[in-house]
């Protein structure tokens, strides 16, 4: 048995009572928010938003750069104005060099990662700086951008401004 007929059991139950199917798809509140992908992070809950409310644009350290294709759709095509980057302590991109990585992928698998940058971070702080630099520098994306460290420690998020 694999953890899918847990997560089958649950959308049925979630679908039975489920009443949110009319949102419309542009985000209620014009809000892009950049995180990371990790689990213990429940973006709606520590934000106060919604369904509907927001993009939330997730992947491996909340990378701005990685989420630029996203962004771009997101407010050329479905309107988000604003731009929020969270970025979170315990973080595991804090853990290892592009150099780690790539060398475990030729040892587990013996395959050749060169050529993929995992954009890694040893300044917790400094990576929301440059990502909030990355966007707001973008010619692709507009708005207002905000940075944020969000304490998994204890729910709370940090502003970090210029």
């Amino acid at each position: 048995m694999t953890i899918t007929t847990d997560l089958e059991a649950a959308n049925a139950q979630y679908a039975a009572s489920f009443t949110k199917g009319h949102l419309p798809i542009p985000p209620k509140r014009k809000l892009a928010i950049v995180t990371c992908m990790d689990a213990r992070i429940n973006v709606f809950s520590a934000l106060g938003l919604s369904e509907g409310d927001a993009h939330v644009i997730r992947n491996a350290g909340g990378r701005a750069s990685e989420a630029l294709r996203s962004l771009v759709i997101s407010q050329r095509l479905l309107g988000t104005e604003e731009v929020v980057i969270v970025h979170h302590t315990d973080c595991g991109m804090l853990t290892f060099s592009d150099g780690d990585i790539r060398a475990k992928i030729k040892e587990e698998l013996g395959e050749d990662a060169s050529g993929i940058q995992f954009l890694p971070f040893g300044d917790l702080e400094e990576s929301v700086r440059e990502d909030v630099r990355f966007v707001r520098e973008s010619r692709l994306v507009r708005g207002a951008v905000s940075g944020y460290v969000y304490q998994v420690e204890s729910g709370r998020v940090v502003r970090l401004d210029e």
